[in-house]
């Protein structure tokens, strides 16, 4: 009841000002230069969670609010310059304040672009910005998060007809509360990213490798090493009527020091929009490998690059990417033009019983059991999200997500059930 009470506290003051005006930036800009525009978003989430890592009476809830304000230089038709200030805060609860629930006054882009990446044969993008790669199960912005994602990078965009090729070489930023976020040296991406669209037609084909470098990573057979690691694979996505798919492959070969990398993940999706009916159903299956074996000298368990760290595989974000089964059942459902509503069905196992569960960000939730004696059944996960569009520029969401736990939860953790609310409120200005 405090969770609840606390958000209903905060909109009171903060919807009637949301829904003002649609975009107060708009009126603005009109009577700047043309070459000079702003725009700007904020939004504020209450959450919490009830049995966190699975022990029961380990709960928090807590309250989060982020600013974005941009400003965009366009001195000519081929070429600008972005620059993005962020400031997202945390009040309440006992988690760390700091990233990714806090990072006060930030610079979180700062790019110049030449060329049009939609319209021109090429384009280039110099530095801090925003990369999103195959639907951001790869590289993401991590939207959800308070404080989001940014890379220092150089990107070189060629688009010819139905084909596009984008060449990256990046930097994750890292943020530390109170400081400018910076890149760590040595901790970099490289890669190639093409698609091609409409070769089968209605679909879109994205091969792509990327080239993983990073310091400091600790090995299974020494002391910290580092990682060398080639990711290559594809994503292919498209419609066949009131059909649509989605699926990805991922390989991942290279090496921690002395040791081997060998593993892979795959992703596919299957929807179907029942004809005359505001529903959408979506089966979806997910699977990423594990490794039995920590002192073999063979790392066999899916690595995760910088994905979007929120609803890939459930909506409480416990359970990832990584040494997984994962099926999923949802109906996407829009009973009002204003509303759509997502009720969801998720099931796991682990895909190694002697490895661990990690969660969306790739951490570990619930450490391995080495001889597997606690299985390999996770658990169940229901979720209900909700969104209400109150103007065009102002949004309401809330949900709640519940995983039943199973037989591994109950042998290897507390065994407790996990519980994730929120209630939230977003804007553009």
């Amino acid at each position: 009841m405090n969770l609840l009470r606390r958000l209903l506290t905060s909109l009171l003051w903060w919807a009637p000002l949301c829904a003002q005006s649609p975009v107060p930036t708009e009126s603005i800009n009109r009577e700047l230069p043309a070459w000079l525009s702003f725009s700007g978003d904020e939004r504020l989430r209450l959450e919490g969670f009830a049995g966190g890592g699975f022990r029961p009476g380990n709960d928090d809830s807590y309250l989060l609010n982020r600013f974005r304000f941009t400003a965009t230089l366009k001195p000519a038709t081929w070429w600008k310059i972005v620059a993005q200030t962020q400031d997202a805060r945390m009040w309440f609860g006992g988690q760390p304040h700091a990233p990714p629930r806090q990072d006060t006054w930030d610079l979180r882009q700062a790019y110049a672009e030449f060329g049009d990446p939609d319209k021109n044969l090429l384009a280039l993008r110099v530095g801090r910005q925003e990369i999103s790669l195959g639907g951001e199960r790869l590289v993401g912005i991590s939207q959800w998060q308070n404080v989001g994602r940014s890379f220092d990078a150089a990107r070189l965009l060629l688009r010819y007809k139905k084909l596009s090729l984008t060449a990256f070489s990046a930097s994750v930023v890292v943020l530390r509360d109170g400081q400018i976020g910076s890149a760590d040296a040595g901790n970099n991406l490289h890669g190639l990213y093409a698609s091609v669209a409409n070769w089968i037609p209605d679909s879109t084909l994205e091969p792509y490798f990327m080239w993983r470098l990073q310091p400091n990573v600790r090995s299974e057979l020494g002391p910290l090493s580092h990682l060398d690691m080639k990711v290559s694979g594809a994503r292919w996505l498209g419609k066949i009527r009131a059909l649509d798919y989605n699926t990805s492959i991922v390989l991942e070969t290279g090496s921690v020091g002395r040791d081997r990398i060998d593993a892979w993940a795959g992703h596919w999706l299957l929807g179907y929009a029942v004809p005359s009916s505001p529903v959408r159903l979506v089966a979806e299956y997910n699977y990423a490998t594990g490794d039995g074996d920590a002192r073999d000298g063979r790392v066999n368990t899916f690595q995760l690059l910088y994905p979007t760290a929120h609803d890939r595989h459930g909506l409480s974000d416990q359970v990832g990417w990584r040494n997984i089964h994962h099926v999923r059942q949802t109906v996407e459902i829009k009973p009002r033009p204003k509303w759509t509503l997502l009720p969801s069905y998720n099931a796991f196992w682990l895909a190694d019983a002697r490895d661990a569960l990690y969660n969306s960000q790739g951490n570990v939730v619930v450490p391995r059991v080495l001889d597997g004696s606690a299985g390999r059944w996770v658990g169940q996960e229901l979720d209900l999200a909700a969104a209400y569009s109150m103007t065009p520029v102002t949004q309401i969401g809330a949900g709640v997500a519940h995983i039943f736990p199973g037989t591994f939860l109950k042998r290897a953790a507390p065994g407790g059930a996990f519980t994730y609310p929120y209630l939230q409120i977003s804007t553009r200005f």
